[in-house]
């Protein structure tokens, strides 16, 4: 069997209103968040990371690609983030020309504590798999990356407005594989100052 290429799609153009500064640059184990998170998937084995950015978020843009992603910058701030993955989309289509059966993996940047071990033993299952869509749980939850199958990129403009990439996963709920994993790290976002809080401990905990 040929190799099923993975691209990890990385939304990252919100204005961090709820932390009230760019979350995705805080340091988090002696790198940033946004940083530890590119370097995760990298290391896990996707083949590309894609991270969509503002126009005007430069400090951003030049984090994500010194940590070795590939930065899509939309000539206007997207609307939502199923805006962002589809300029994603629309890139890796034009730039790679995926085929049916690859992938491209969903995982909102405000997730860094995914680490490379989650992101290997989720890419080996779906690899070996034929589900259209795999979602990691931990007790239960499901949490993030989630990896769809290539052709499911032409269903995204057509969910309707005001509705999230959630939708994609209602349509084919039926076809859905959940992945259990060990680990509550694919539930833990970072949306506040004491979601930050939290994550630093939970750091600290697991690698000291």
């Amino acid at each position: 069997m040929s190799h099923r290429r993975i691209y990890a799609v990385l939304p990252a153009a919100g204005q961090s209103r709820r932390m009230g500064r760019p979350k995705l640059l805080l340091p988090l184990g002696g790198s940033t968040v946004i940083a530890r998170l590119v370097g995760a998937l990298r290391e896990g084995g996707v083949d590309d990371v894609i991270v969509v950015v503002r126009p005007d978020d430069t400090t951003l843009q030049e984090a994500a690609e010194a940590a070795g992603a590939l930065v899509v910058c939309p000539e206007n701030d997207p609307a939502d983030m199923r805006q962002s993955v589809q300029y994603a989309l629309d890139y890796l289509a034009t730039e790679r020309h995926p085929n049916a059966d690859d992938g491209w993996m969903l995982i909102p940047a405000d997730h860094p504590l995914v680490d490379a071990k989650i992101v290997e033993s989720l890419l080996a299952s779906w690899r070996a798999g034929a589900a259209p869509i795999l979602i990691p749980t931990h007790k239960g939850h499901r949490g993030h990356p989630t990896v769809f199958r290539w052709e499911l990129a032409d269903e995204v403009p057509r969910i309707p407005p005001h509705q999230g990439l959630n939708r994609l996963v209602h349509d084919h709920e039926s076809h859905v594989q959940e992945f259990p994993v060990p680990s509550d790290h694919i539930l833990l976002d970072l949306d506040t100052l004491e979601d930050y809080e939290r994550l630093q401990v939970e750091w600290r905990r697991e690698n000291e």
